[in-house]
């Protein structure tokens, strides 16, 4: 890991991003559909239901959804039967998970506050791992990459969904006006905090684009992997195996 890692546009120190991405969640835990729906104009449950699908999970499955807090992925996944493990290091994103569970009457899924980087979950016990709009955010992404790798068993399969960048031509440049312009004014409307939106934004633009990260995947261990655009890339859903 280096001296500095990105918070947005900003170089700081490893233990001071976590804090402040910690600090990010926290303000917009209570409003994270809304949040969600900004940052893709309400794209994002479609997203995320292609997702699911690609996951495929499976009745009898034990499958960890890390930085999952507000269920949105779990919520998804329940009706297959698999044993899900919700995992987030925000305590107040799972907060609003386990209420908006109760809400809707979903029993049996395990919530539980976790470093993405070190897991306490012992090795070879999850048959898939997914992560969704989470990754850019953890401090040390190699390391988390790892740690998914470790948890699998052979066999496993890891998947993650995270905006990177659309190259099609005219469109780039049209979600680029509109998310540093209009997110931020979106975030002060809806949730009072412009500036957790701006680092959501601008965090998104220092992630690794596609090729970078399906290499870093890689690298950590996992084969067969691949990369689905969405949008050209505005969004892409990165899967990789153990074996």
């Amino acid at each position: 890991m280096t001296d500095t890692v990105s918070f947005g546009y900003e170089d700081v120190a490893p233990a001071e991003k976590t804090a402040r991405v910690g600090g990010v969640f926290k303000s917009v835990a209570s409003s994270y559909d809304l949040m969600n729906d900004a940052m893709s104009g309400g794209m994002h449950r479609l997203w995320k239901d292609r997702f699911v699908r690609r996951v495929g999970p499976r009745a009898s499955e034990q499958i960890l959804d890390m930085a999952g807090g507000t269920g949105d992925i779990a919520f998804r996944m329940a009706p297959s039967g698999a044993a899900i493990t919700v995992a987030d290091i925000n305590p107040a994103m799972l907060e609003v998970g386990m209420e908006r569970a109760q809400k809707r009457g979903i029993d049996g899924l395990v919530w539980t506050e976790a470093n993405a980087e070190t897991l306490a979950f012992p090795a070879k016990f999850f048959d898939a791992y997914t992560i969704a709009f989470g990754i850019r955010n953890v401090t040390d992404i190699p390391a988390a990459l790892r740690e998914a790798h470790r948890v699998l068993r052979r066999g496993g399969r890891f998947f993650c969904l995270e905006f990177s960048t659309t190259l099609w031509p005219g469109f780039k440049e049209v979600y680029d006006a509109y998310s540093h312009k209009m997110v931020p004014k979106l975030g002060q409307l809806l949730a009072q905090d412009a500036d957790s939106y701006r680092y959501l934004v601008e965090s998104i633009r220092r992630f690794p684009d596609m090729p970078t990260f399906e290499a870093m995947i890689g690298e950590a261990g996992f084969v067969r992997t691949r990369v689905e655009p969405l949008l050209g890339g505005l969004v892409a859903i990165h899967s990789g195996w153990k074996i």
